[in-house]
């Protein structure tokens, strides 16, 4: 099965077409960190991490992870745990789990710079969004689309952006 992120504001599974929102500055197949554009490829999901005291304990196929307060993702280029979750160890070169704005009350890992190459992207996730505003560089839907999703996805579901 595949996630196809066909453009801008079109994702694809089975016969679902969803509404999202990517990064500002669009898709583009030379990602940098910081650079607000969504990797193209062809991806594989890892983990599914989710707010327990939010929305409970989801009901899907893949690997998935309660996010404590203490959580983030390393997106310090320098770092030897670049591009990987992490606990907090300083108030810089993290993405917090944790946050208030129920953005990641579901987050999906997927394996883009799985190599954790110096530069090229950290923390590209498929996540939640009430506005449709654009990211940083992941993907975003709506709540009630993501939680369709999950329904719909399988150990092996891929994600195709572009």
């Amino acid at each position: 099965m595949i996630i196809h992120v066909k453009n801008k504001n079109t994702l694809i599974i089975d016969d679902f077409i969803f509404k999202c929102c990517v990064g500002k500055n669009g898709l583009n197949s030379d990602k940098k960190e910081g650079d607000y554009s969504t990797p193209k490829g062809l991806f594989s999901l890892k983990k599914l991490y989710f707010r327990k005291d939010r929305v409970g304990i989801p009901r899907c196929q893949i690997k998935k992870k309660i996010i404590k307060k203490n959580m983030a993702w390393c997106d310090d280029p320098h770092h030897k745990r670049y591009n990987e979750e992490i606990k907090i160890y300083n108030k810089r070169s993290k993405e917090s789990l944790y946050r208030d704005d129920h953005k990641y009350d579901y987050v999906l890992s997927i394996n883009h710079n799985e190599k954790k190459i110096s530069n090229k992207g950290s923390a590209i996730f498929i996540h939640l969004t009430n506005n449709y505003k654009p990211t940083a560089g992941c993907i975003a839907l709506k709540k009630k689309d993501f939680e369709i999703l999950l329904k719909l996805i399988k150990k092996k579901t891929k994600v195709k952006i572009g």
